[in-house]
């Protein structure tokens, strides 16, 4: 019995998977909800940083997450799908992760430089999934997602730039003495 379960439940995904464009949208719905985690944390590492450079990456990045929400709203509205529906476990660890860094007993620099690695692995974690998910819009020939995706992928890509620059620059220094 169990195993019949285990055996309908693998069809149903294989099923549901049968095709690029549906990786696609699955893959859509994932970053739509890892995006809107991120929202919410943010703000909280925003709040915990003690670099007024830093702060400044977390608000900034807060503006830009709300506009890669919007480009998917777009691209969902395109496809005739709805952005709901999935729930971004990858996401939910790595905001976990920052809120541990957020409750740690640490010198203030020090906590920074932890901030920052937190914050880069989300958007390590972004760019890998934007990166596929630009991929399979050119291959589905879906030109305009192409270009939105595209544009969202560079944006994280320079946010994990300047987070590297404030690190090196700025805070690393500071954590050292």
């Amino acid at each position: 019995m169990i195993q019949d379960v285990r055996t309908a439940e693998k069809e149903r995904t294989a099923m549901a998977l049968a095709k690029l464009k549906d990786l696609y949208v699955e893959e859509l719905k994932d970053l739509y909800s890892a995006e809107n985690q991120l929202m919410e944390a943010l703000p909280k590492m925003s709040a915990a940083a003690h670099s007024k450079e830093l702060k400044s990456c977390f608000d900034e990045h807060l503006k830009q997450t709300e506009g890669h929400i919007e480009r998917l709203k777009q691209i969902f509205e395109g496809l005739g799908e709805k952005p709901t529906g999935k729930t971004c476990k990858a996401m939910k660890g790595l905001v976990a992760e920052g809120s541990e860094m957020i409750a740690e007993d640490a010198a203030p620099a020090v906590k920074d430089a932890g901030l920052i690695s937190s914050a880069q692995r989300v958007e390590h974690y972004e760019m890998a999934g934007y990166g596929s998910v630009h991929t399979y819009a050119e291959e589905l020939g879906e030109t305009e997602a192409s270009k939105l995706l595209q544009q969202t992928l560079k944006e994280e890509k320079a946010t994990d730039k300047l987070l590297s620059t404030v690190a090196v620059n700025v805070i690393n220094i500071k954590a050292k003495q």
